[in-house]
């Protein structure tokens, strides 16, 4: 009987153990293993002590079985954070009335996530090698409860409420980075990315729904709407902690040490991603991709309800649908071309998706119709939806796996951010010069991350990893 070794072609991939007896190696990728004489010992070995002619296979959102209540606890993250950044646009025209506030300082809700996005970004490595995965889960969806409570004690003064938002960011980026660095090294990444992404998408289009029938038809103060936020925090601190139980700080450096072959731990580290060659090119071209992806993106949804009403002359109930629209389109292009990206390629299909959609924005600000508008939106939600978990999917092939909790941990929080800087941008400059100014700057943006995506290397395009 001869024993084969092989790695999985996703190097980068966490990683589970088989044994394989009995195999021809038809190719020099499998190397033989001398059997030593106690081979025949009974397979009721501990399996947390693979023997050394185990083979590390890419683990999958159902193998090992601990990896579906993981797969869960992601998915339903994903929804509260949609959530939480889809309801922003939908409030905010009525916290502007509220508090009386000019769109400039109302914008602040938007800028306001930037300082807990950037705390993220730089903290998020060094919390995984502290506290692993499980205290990550802890911390970011309890900073998710606590803002909710205080954005929800009756209308909190205006700064409070900045604070509370704060909070509430450095939960996102923190969530954000460890669970696309963790679905990112999963088989079919593309597609799991997509349902990520997707459920992100389902707590966005959920979101503006609601908020907008609570206030607009029942006439509900706009702050009632953040009891259905705790509700949905309370059950991902749940489902996070316990999914990701057994995720601790020693387990997680014990699988990038199996992964890296050090048996003293992981040796990658933010700096190694941030300024070693060539890794610093992947790393801050997809985090500012990722920049001005989600500040597009929440500029978009943020803003829409506002241009719908003061600029198409919408009602207030339709202009919030049409923001759902928008959030709907996000989700469904997640899904569905999560399926397709993988055939063209990453590189090919995000440069035909992106001029698509700077036809639609170009079809939305010239055309003055309410239903050319909501239809061209909603349909830019669309093609703009597989962008980021694209971008992802690129770096987890590009990168060394020691990197990527770093690397794509830094990149999904300096993108987080994004959702603050940009949108409170579009909210400054419109107060000078109106609302309309959002369809020139979404252009303009949109024109900025091709030319990143095309400053990326070509060699991932529509290849595993290897």
């Amino acid at each position: 009987m001869a024993t084969y070794t092989t790695t999985a072609a996703a190097a980068g991939s966490s990683t589970a153990v088989m044994e394989m007896h009995d195999i021809q190696a038809p190719h020099s990728k499998l190397e033989a293993q001398p059997v030593p004489d106690s081979e025949s010992a009974s397979p009721q070995e501990d399996p947390s002590s693979p023997p050394p002619t185990a083979t590390e296979v890419q683990q999958r959102w159902n193998y090992p079985k601990s990896n579906v209540p993981k797969i869960a606890a992601c998915f339903w993250s994903f929804v509260v954070m949609g959530a939480n950044d889809a309801a922003y646009g939908a409030l905010i025209h009525y916290i502007e009335q509220y508090y009386n506030l000019t769109y400039t300082i109302v914008s602040l809700i938007f800028l306001s996530p930037f300082v807990g996005y950037t705390a993220s970004a730089l903290l998020n490595n060094v919390l995984h090698g502290t506290v692993g995965q499980r205290g990550v889960a802890g911390i970011a969806s309890g900073c998710h409860m606590l803002a909710y409570i205080i954005v929800n004690r009756h209308s909190p003064p205006y700064p409070v409420m900045v604070v509370a938002f704060m909070i509430a960011g450095f939960g996102n980026g923190l969530a954000d980075a460890a669970w696309n660095a963790w679905v990112g090294n999963l088989d079919r990444a593309n597609e799991m990315l997509g349902f990520l992404h997707g459920f992100y998408g389902l707590g966005a289009v959920l979101s503006p729904l609601i908020a907008t029938n609570m206030v607009a038809n029942a006439k509900l103060p706009w702050y009632t709407f953040y009891y259905i936020m705790i509700g949905l925090a309370g059950l991902e601190i749940f489902t996070s902690v316990a999914g990701f139980w057994t995720s601790t700080a020693a387990a997680y450096h014990a699988s990038i040490a199996r992964q890296h072959g050090d048996a003293e731990g992981p040796r990658g580290s933010l700096r190694e991603a941030l300024v070693t060659r060539p890794s610093a090119r992947v790393t801050w071209l997809c985090a500012l991709f990722l920049l001005g992806y989600v500040g597009i993106e929440v500029a978009l949804g943020g803003w829409i309800v506002v241009f719908m009403i003061q600029v198409r002359q919408g009602a207030e109930f339709a202009s919030g649908m049409t923001a759902m629209g928008f959030w709907l389109g996000i989700t469904v292009g997640r899904v569905v071309l999560g399926f397709v990206t993988p055939r063209l390629g990453e590189k090919l299909a995000i440069s035909i998706y992106l001029p698509i959609v700077m036809g639609l924005e170009l079809l939305f600000w010239l055309v003055p119709q309410f239903i050319v508008s909501a239809v061209a939106v909603g349909l830019q939600g669309f093609f703009l939806g597989p962008l980021f978990p694209a971008a992802i999917v690129a770096m987890s092939k590009l990168l060394p796996r020691h990197l990527h909790v770093g690397a794509i941990g830094f990149a999904a929080a300096f993108g987080g951010s994004g959702a603050a800087v940009l949108p409170f941008a579009v909210g400054a400059i419109a107060q000078a010069k109106g609302v309309q100014v959002l369809q020139p700057i979404i252009l303009a943006l949109l024109g900025v991350i091709l030319l990143l995506w095309f400053g990326l290397p070509n060699r991932f395009n529509g290849k595993k990893r290897e």
